[in-house]
């Protein structure tokens, strides 16, 4: 038998679950986003999966799990090691991708037509998570406003709750509800405010993988693709993180799986010219000139 998301009974205001899909606060009826399904493997790099398990930990009956941020630059896998943390403790996932244009009503509940022309609380993933005892990933959350964390304040204290001015309720928190976000080492972000940064910790930083890992990470995305086109992907990669270029992991499994879509229709005859192929429709010309340096350019047509 799966086992129970559904809020512990405490007293007559507790939500009441009419399925998996609905949810009825103070006579409001909420319908519940659905976990994600799927998600890649994570590789390699077993400190940081540590790190984020410990941060989610309760030691103790008063205890609180904490709220951490994953820092990284963009495709390092801080999305993934996130579900794969919540996969070890068996909690189903919900993400929420932020935006610059993300709205509290976004982050909590909001409204839609119904097929009777009535109303429809339509319960975001946070929303979602929290009733369920989820694992709540916002994804790039240093993109969201000021106000929109605002409205997760409670959330990340000892409150544990988050209010809709949308469906004039209150959603209290699972106690196996956890919470995460990632936020992308750039410049398009947004400063996060002070009182809500002191809510977000601790702060795990994700880098590049060593050679051996972020082989194993292209073998287990890539499975099909050839040793040789992994060996020429690979060898990309390690250059561009000593030119500290942005590439990482992820570009590298789609220069691969490009690479191999070239190499099947014919396009080119060897590994390494279907792989350079692939890096000339991927890398700034500019970086591509640095990467040439260590790479004996294929001579194409």
């Amino acid at each position: 038998m799966a086992k129970s998301r559904f809020i512990p009974d405490s007293g007559p205001d507790a939500p009441i679950f009419h399925d998996e899909r609905s949810v009825e606060i103070d006579g409001v009826l909420l319908h519940l986003s659905q976990p994600v399904r799927e998600s890649p493997e994570w590789v390699g790099q077993n400190d940081v999966l540590l790190q984020l398990l410990a941060a989610w930990a309760r030691i103790d009956d008063k205890d609180q799990p904490l709220h951490p941020r994953l820092l990284g630059k963009p495709g390092v896998g801080k999305t993934t090691l996130a579900t794969a943390a919540a996969r070890r403790l068996d909690l189903p996932v919900y993400i929420f991708q932020a935006t610059m244009d993300t709205r509290p009503e976004d982050l909590l509940v909001a409204p839609v037509l119904a097929p009777d022309g009535g109303v429809r609380y339509m319960a975001s993933p946070v929303v979602s998570a929290l009733l369920r005892g989820g694992a709540l990933v916002l994804d790039e959350g240093n993109r969201m406003s000021e106000k929109s964390w605002a409205s997760l304040a409670p959330l990340l204290d000892h409150r544990r709750y988050v209010e809709s001015t949308i469906a004039g309720i209150k959603v209290p928190a699972h106690p196996d509800f956890r919470f995460v976000t990632t936020m992308n080492d750039d410049a398009s972000t947004y400063e996060v405010p002070e009182y809500i940064h002191s809510r977000l910790m601790p702060q795990i930083y994700l880098d590049f993988p060593e050679e051996d890992e972020e082989l194993a990470i292209l073998e287990t995305q890539v499975p099909f693709a050839s040793g040789e086109v992994l060996g020429y992907v690979l060898g990309f990669l390690r250059r561009a993180h000593d030119l500290d270029l942005r590439y990482t992991a992820r570009d590298g499994i789609n220069v691969a799986r490009y690479a191999m879509k070239i190499l099947h229709r014919g396009e080119a005859e060897e590994a390494q010219e279907a792989v350079w192929r692939a890096l000339e429709l991927t890398v700034e010309v500019d970086e591509l000139e640095d990467l040439q340096d260590e790479w004996d350019e294929p001579e194409l047509e």
